[in-house]
């Protein structure tokens, strides 16, 4: 098995090659999923978060308020990664029993859906390939204006404020360009998912793997014939 990092920008339509992927079949861990998981209240990240920011940031149902919680660390990089210190961790841990848990069932290949892939780069070594759903600049900035109702100083802003998907697509070893329509979107994933299904990467494991289970049923064959007899 081995692992595919999948990532894009804000409104380029990660959304969209998520929910194809899944319609294949495929086993997709979402990261955002398990960051908004790991902050609640029986997680001990939960714990340090409030010993650390306060009660003031929760809600009152005993949840944390995550806007109070982003309005405090957008302003103050020292508690954003203090922030980060407490979750990334837990947030890994789970996309590990994830990634095991998925191993086990006997996929080939899990897709780590990682919102900010590109820009942390601490993860990208684990992956053997990365995949960016890319769109065109005037795209992007109009599905953003339209979905978030912004302006388009607004939605520049807020482009802006992460790495241009420009510079990622140089980084990505797969690129599913969605700035046509659906149709157009769903064959790249399907041509995509294909490659991946076809991928020789770790045979001999497989191998490896397909000879110690014929082993095993061979021993257990001449056991049973020595017993039986």
């Amino acid at each position: 098995m081995f692992l595919v990092g999948l990532s894009g920008g804000i409104a380029s339509g990660k959304s969209t090659v998520v929910a194809l992927l899944r319609e294949l079949g495929c086993a997709v861990i979402d990261a955002d999923v398990i960051a908004r998981e790991v902050v609640q209240p029986h997680f001990e990240a939960y714990r340090r978060i409030v010993h650390y920011f306060g009660s003031e940031i929760l809600l009152e149902n005993g949840e944390i308020n995550r806007e109070a919680l982003g309005n405090i660390i957008f302003s103050h990089p020292e508690k954003r990664q203090l922030l980060n210190s407490i979750t990334h961790p837990e947030i890994q841990k789970e996309m590990l029993k994830q990634i095991l848990k998925y191993f086990v069932l006997g996929y080939r290949y899990v897709i780590l859906d990682i919102p900010l892939l590109f820009e942390t780069n601490r993860l990208t070594k684990f992956m053997k390939y990365t995949v960016l759903v890319y769109c065109d600049p005037p795209t992007q900035r109009s599905r953003l204006m339209k979905r978030n109702g912004l302006s388009q100083a607004e939605a520049k802003a807020r482009i802006a404020s992460q790495l241009p998907l420009d510079k990622k697509r140089k980084l990505a070893t797969h690129i599913i360009d969605n700035s046509r329509d659906w149709e157009s979107t769903r064959r790249q994933v399907l041509r995509l998912h294909a490659r991946l299904e076809d991928s020789l990467d770790f045979l001999w494991v497989r191998l490896a793997a397909g000879t110690v289970v014929a082993g095993l049923g061979g021993l257990v064959y001449l056991l049973l014939r020595h017993f039986i007899s």
